[in-house]
């Protein structure tokens, strides 16, 4: 199928005559693309799932929130995934008394040999271009708020002056589902900046078994790098141009506006949902849709592609009101309702 073809009801098309170009560069890109999925299947096993949807995650350039038990190889991912795409990562480990400060950086007062006193800013780990915030609901609301300026508008204000954070930014932050104690929620402010919610569940059986061998002998594995960071920030704007059908426009617009209580025609929406998602949700699907395409080596989205991507999109951006939590139902049940029409 080429891009002209799949685009004559396209809501976003290219120009005719850079038709042949397009094409070519959503393949090259395909390719590469898979070269890194190689890569990290070296290293990461039985976890294909939450690769891709961390690989759509940075194609469409934003940030992955990671929900998982711990020992699921979620900081080995971020590892990886920072040598294959050839991109400085950095690593916080979040705890109640960490501070703006031991993320952002902070000014020091220093003197010269001939006593003249100046400040000096002194980096701190958010300033790298993969920042993995490990169990990001430790971290106290301060300074979660810091890491949300961050997170939006990619600079840090520190004493009155903006810094700008290198290009390109991501951050994957995990958060352990059933340790609860001595932890501070999200706000929704902050959840909707995570592009994608990425479920990491056990592996399976021959998953594991690969894991036991490959984890426990003299030498393992190691991941080989397969793109820079321009490829990267070059890659997330041939995203960007992938043209769009209008059956998957109003399949996005479909799930997202009929997961609002006043919008939708569903009585399991009415009567669950106590916070529904905004327009950024629409947004997020729209990019993760062509990444997933672009992914699986092809052209333009299906909304098969919506429909795949609509519970890591939907699931953090809803929340359950005190009767749906009572009686059972689940987000993922909510979801799968509103689908459910589209399937």
């Amino acid at each position: 199928m080429s891009v002209t073809e799949s685009s004559a009801a396209a809501t976003t098309q290219p120009k005719s005559g850079s038709d042949t170009k397009l094409v070519a560069e959503i393949e090259r890109l395909g390719a590469m693309v898979g070269e890194v999925r190689q890569s990290v299947g070296r290293v990461i096993f039985g976890q294909q799932e939450v690769v891709d949807e961390t690989l759509i995650t940075l194609l469409a350039g934003g940030h992955a929130l990671l929900i998982g038990v711990p020992g699921l190889a979620k900081t080995r991912l971020v590892e990886t995934l920072g040598t294959v795409l050839g991109l400085e990562d950095k690593r916080i480990q979040c705890t109640p008394d960490l501070m703006p400060s031991d993320i952002l950086g902070s000014e020091v007062l220093e003197e010269s040999a001939k006593g003249r006193r100046s400040f000096r800013f002194i980096k701190g780990p958010v300033f790298g271009q993969l920042l993995m915030a490990d169990e990001i609901n430790r971290a106290s609301p301060r300074t979660q708020s810091a890491l949300l300026q961050a997170m939006q508008e990619h600079r840090v204000s520190i004493a009155g002056q903006y810094h700008a954070l290198p290009q390109p930014f991501h951050v994957l932050a995990t958060q352990n589902p059933l340790e609860q104690e001595g932890t501070y929620p999200l706000p929704e402010a902050q959840l909707d900046r995570f592009l994608l919610q990425v479920d990491v569940g056990y592996p399976d059986l021959e998953s594991e078994r690969q894991v036991l061998i490959a984890t426990t002998g003299v030498e393992e594995a190691q991941p080989s790098r397969v793109m820079a960071a321009k490829d990267l920030l070059k890659a997330q704007q041939t995203i960007r141009r992938v043209p769009v059908g209008e059956s998957v426009v109003e399949a996005i617009l479909n799930i997202v506006r009929n997961s609002r209580p006043e919008n939708t025609p569903h009585d399991e929406v009415k009567a669950h949902v106590a916070w529904a998602p905004g327009p950024r949700a629409s947004q997020a699907l729209m990019l993760a849709t062509r990444a997933r395409a672009v992914l699986d080596g092809r052209l333009t989205p299906s909304v098969d592609d919506v429909l795949a991507l609509a519970h890591p999109v939907l699931r953090h951006r809803m929340a359950l009101n005190f009767a749906a939590r009572a009686d059972g139902v689940t987000i993922d049940q909510v979801i799968d309702h509103v689908c459910k029409p589209l399937r």
